[in-house]
């Protein structure tokens, strides 16, 4: 039993002549307690809405919503009286792009806004909110405004505020989007931080891989609505069964950028390009010796790189596989004996039809 249950979730909205827009489609998730999960997909894909549906701002159309063993959602309907609501809402704390912050009040005051309904002291309230701005290190910037600090420091205030109620659960709605790669970094390292410390369960909500990899222990990649593929970060991205999964992992993107920039052309007859994604500790060999080895099938490195998948190194390559016909066939049955994921590419760098 996971702290977050979303079964068959729906989210339909009404358009005009009676038409309506269905943004979320039989979405089901599992999210255990302790998990940075990551939800991912390109603009449009839903993973908002979906979210959002965890803490009831945007009611599901049809489904079953559980938090924490509490029922929010039966059927479509609305289960849990709205006090009881704002209650649970409280432990579900929730990070923005745009930070929302309040400009004309210092960043303790801006911490301390969160638990304005709290029954502390004055006193008990500043020693609370200064403890918060110390667990994202921003302890000496108490007395400044946000708008005297960068776009990351006025990030760790959001999340500071986010955790004045003490949630079980932080959802990160595109936090990093609006941030530099440093920045983003820092933002990350300290989600990940305040995971471990406080036993606090992530929802990565974010349209870059980057930060999936980096952080998530388990991911779901959406599309037009649906969750197309979900699991072990891991297992899905060393195996990816969906063609926006491949076109995800690995570092595949940028692989595919590379290969068009270096006007390849035409692919003859006896020519294919292969990428291969795999996990470093598990295959330690040169497998394009050990393919010319095998085979005799002449292969080129167009592009290598090795990344952390959430702090395991895994392993990019794209190659040039050259032979005849029959060469082809004997290299691709060995690279699909090997420990990696095999997917063949146009002259592009695009999945091959």
């Amino acid at each position: 039993m996971g702290i977050i249950e979303l079964e068959h979730i729906n989210v339909d909205f009404p358009q005009k002549k009676g038409k309506t827009v269905r943004a979320v489609h039989d979405v089901s998730l599992n999210v255990e307690k302790g998990d940075i999960y990551g939800i991912v997909g390109f603009s449009g894909a839903g993973k908002s809405t979906l979210v959002r549906t965890i803490n009831l701002l945007q009611k599901p159309t049809a489904g079953n919503i559980k938090v924490d063993g509490k029922d929010f959602i039966k059927d479509g309907k609305q289960v849990i009286s709205n006090k009881d609501l704002q209650l649970a809402r409280r432990k579900i704390g929730m990070i923005f792009q745009n930070f929302n912050l309040l400009n004309e009040t210092t960043v303790l005051e801006n911490v301390a806004f969160a638990l304005k309904h709290s029954k502390l002291s004055d006193e008990e309230l500043e020693k609370k909110s200064l403890e918060l701005l110390d667990l994202v290190d921003l302890k000496d910037k108490a007395n400044f405004y946000p708008v005297e600090l960068s776009g990351g420091q006025q990030q760790r205030v959001a999340i500071a505020r986010a955790l004045a109620n003490e949630p079980d659960i932080l959802i990160s709605d595109e936090a990093t989007s609006a941030l530099d790669p440093q920045n983003t970094q820092q933002i990350l390292d300290l989600l990940k931080k305040l995971n471990k410390k406080l036993g606090l369960t992530v929802i990565l909500i974010t349209h870059e891989m980057d930060a999936v990899k980096k952080i998530a222990t388990k991911v779901a990649v959406m599309e037009n609505g649906q969750v197309i593929e979900n699991g072990n970060l891991k297992q899905v991205f060393l195996h990816p069964k969906k063609e926006l999964t491949k076109r995800f992992v690995g570092g595949s993107l940028e692989a595919i950028s590379t290969l068009s920039s270096l006007s390849l052309g035409k692919l003859g007859p006896d020519e294919a390009v292969y990428q291969l994604v795999y996990s470093v500790a598990n295959v330690t060999k040169s497998i394009i010796v050990e393919l010319y080895r095998e085979t005799g099938a002449e292969a080129s490195m167009l592009y290598g790189n090795v990344e952390l998948l959430n702090d395991e190194p895994i392993g990019t390559l794209v190659v040039s596989v050259k032979g005849d016909p029959e060469k082809q066939k004997q290299a691709r049955e060995f690279l699909e004996k090997q420990d990696v994921t095999l997917t063949r590419l146009d002259e592009k760098g695009n999945l091959y039809d």
